[in-house]
């Protein structure tokens, strides 16, 4: 049991006692899964623009390893593991939701440069997050739930289910290994059945049948992928038809039928109405959680009580942070470096917006993870209101076209690294707190979980841009990387349907009017129609095999689904540049062997994929 706030918590390990915590292997284990996990989640997100807390996947399998394997490991090496491991995942997200806007724009951008701006957010967002860590994860233990943070200290706790636990991520991975395996190079059944209803000109309905996508469903539950499907009936089975019927009243009907007049009104206006709602949905999100931080921006409240080199001084292990002077120092290197990257663009007025901005939000995102999760954390709002300001301080200066479109996009990956890295960080810190960890080394850990996979990011996004492409109509939608180009290109060329994205607001504005969240809804309108029915079922069998119930590990079985199927993406697309490959898998024919029935047969194969998550469900949630 938890204690109640008011008393003195005793974690699981004493403050007095002392275990390997900090050690190679912790250290070598906890890199490797933040690469794959970085990695895994990039794919994912550039597909459907939501990634999933790798914290309890890297626990669960820390634990198969250093104690399964290796046969030794402590609940604080673990504890380091997952702190490293699930940094990759929070920085692949702050990197995909700005950077492939660069691609998008033609001007693809260097390895070492995302490695720059990935590890200056990352290491901003730790170091601004630090000051803060008493206040928010031991003076308001009791208050703020934490919940990735907490749930991940209950299976570090719960260590001696490890094995049992890592074989459902294990199975997870390997079902979806296999199942890619059969359907992208051999093309054995299809990826996509997709209908076009006669009734409904310019409608569409269909299903992507990929295991990272019923995994996603699962872990994100049935209300929110509800709402990415109302998102999507609104748009491909009401816009599309509306327009098709109001051209054909007024003279002018499209050329266009099927599959080609969907994807030409899904170029044209559909996703500019879901850019205008995910942009609302984002502010609105952000705006909404604002009161929550009433009175927590005072010099107590952000640890600065007694100066900032005495700061909470403490001889206790579990008690000490990084040496503020450490803060001090790395911040104002930070903003240096930035200063010397942008100098030329911004100004000396752009670099300090960026640093307040970084600070403003990383204090904002470090509470609300507390109050409402990683997962409900209001990242596109915080990181669009960001954009919003930079360029309206570019135009003010007179940078316009190009040049200020790029400057202010290199601005908004560092704050929004900056902001998912802080969150990461935080709840990390949380189970750390709970477990019986030394901050410190845990801080050093995020560090070293952010230059580590920054190192392979930047050949990531180019190796996915050159087989997949970014953007609509290409393999990854990146949906908040369009939206915040859309919005960045508005400002600065005054050159889209700003119509079209008022529509979408006004959408948003109208969820938002029925008590729901605006955003996912948003990203429903935005993506093609198959993306989001696979979700729903995802979904539905989580929200009936009861996995809202006990919190317990069915996700374990969904992560491995989303990762298996992310590395096997990732794997196909750097072997299709063996020669005579590509040529090959071109030849064959998708579902040929099902003949006649291949869209039956597919949805079949993929009932048995969803049957197993069932299974795995079922098991890690009994049903009474």
């Amino acid at each position: 049991m938890r204690q109640p706030r008011g008393e003195e918590y005793r974690p699981y390990v004493p403050a007095d006692r002392r275990l390997p915590e900090f050690t190679a292997a912790s250290v070598i284990l906890g890199c490797v899964l933040a690469v794959v996990f970085g990695a895994a989640n990039a794919y994912a997100g550039l597909k459907v623009g939501m990634t999933v807390s790798a914290s309890i996947p890297a626990a669960v399998i820390s634990m198969a390893i250093l104690r399964g394997l290796l046969r030794r490991g402590t609940i604080l090496e673990n504890n380091i593991v997952q702190t490293i491991g699930s940094s990759g995942e929070a920085l692949a997200a702050g990197v995909i939701f700005t950077l492939p806007a660069f691609f998008m724009w033609g001007a693809p951008p260097s390895a070492a440069r995302v490695f720059v701006l990935a590890c200056l957010g990352g290491v901003l967002g730790i170091l601004l997050m630090i000051p803060i860590r008493r206040s928010l994860v031991v003076e308001e233990h009791g208050t703020l739930p934490f919940p990735e943070g907490t749930a991940c200290a209950e299976i570090l706790e719960a260590g001696d289910e490890g094995g049992t636990n890592a074989r459902l991520v294990f199975a997870g991975v390997s079902a979806a290994v296999l199942y890619r395996l059969l359907q992208l190079p051999f093309r054995l059944w299809r990826e996509q059945v997709v209908v076009f209803p006669a009734v409904l000109p310019g409608g569409s309905l269909g299903i992507e049948l990929t295991p990272m996508l019923l995994g996603v469903g699962f872990l994100i539950g049935a209300r929110t992928s509800a709402l990415m499907l109302s998102g999507a009936v609104l748009g491909y089975l009401v816009l599309n038809p509306l327009l098709v019927f109001t051209a054909q009243a007024v003279g002018t009907p499209f050329a266009e039928q099927g599959s080609s007049l969907v994807r030409l009104l899904r170029q044209d206006y559909t996703r500019y109405v879901g850019i205008g709602a995910v942009v609302l949905g984002g502010i609105t999100s952000l705006v909404l959680v604002l009161p929550k931080l009433t009175g927590f921006f005072s010099p107590a409240k952000l640890g600065f009580r007694r100066g900032l080199h005495a700061a909470q001084a403490s001889s206790a292990r579990t008690e000490r942070d990084l040496p503020m002077g450490v803060v001090v120092i790395g911040s104002v290197a930070a903003t240096a470096v930035i200063a010397l990257m942008f100098g030329a663009d911004v100004g000396i007025i752009g670099t300090l917006i960026t640093v307040i901005c970084a600070f403003f939000f990383v204090i904002v995102a470090s509470r609300l993870v507390g109050l409402i999760g990683s997962s409900a954390s209001p990242v596109s709002g915080m990181t669009i209101a960001s954009l919003l300001l930079i360029c309206f301080v570019l135009v003010g200066a007179g940078v316009h076209g190009r040049a200020g479109m790029l400057a202010a996009m290199s601005v908004g990956a560092i704050v929004c690294v900056a902001i998912c890295m802080a969150g990461d960080c935080v709840q990390d810190l949380k189970t750390g707190f709970l477990v019986g960890a030394t901050p410190r080394l845990q801080q050093i850990a995020e560090l070293i979980g952010v230059v580590v996979p920054a190192l392979f990011m930047g050949s990531l996004l180019t190796l996915l841009d050159g087989r997949f492409g970014f953007g609509p109509g290409s393999g990854l939608e990146a949906p908040q990387a369009t939206a915040m180009k859309t919005l960045v290109e508005g400002v600065m060329t005054q050159n889209i349907p700003w119509v079209l994205i008022g529509v979408g607001a006004l959408l948003g504005v109208a969820v938002e009017l029925l008590g729901v969240s605006a955003l996912p809804f948003a990203i429903g309108i935005y993506l093609p129609p198959p993306l989001t029915l696979p979700l729903m079922v995802g979904g539905f069998i989580g929200w009936r095999a009861g996995a809202g119930e006990t919190g317990g590990r069915g996700v374990l079985y969904a992560s491995g689904l989303v990762a298996g199927d992310a590395l096997a993406g990732i794997v196909w697309a750097l072997a299709v540049g063996i020669p005579g490959l590509y040529e090959w898998h071109s030849g064959l024919a998708e579902g040929s062997w099902l003949g006649r029935y291949a869209d039956a047969g597919s949805l079949l194969i993929f009932g048995w994929l969803a049957a197993t998550l069932w299974w795995a469900a079922i098991r890690a949630h009994p049903r009474s």
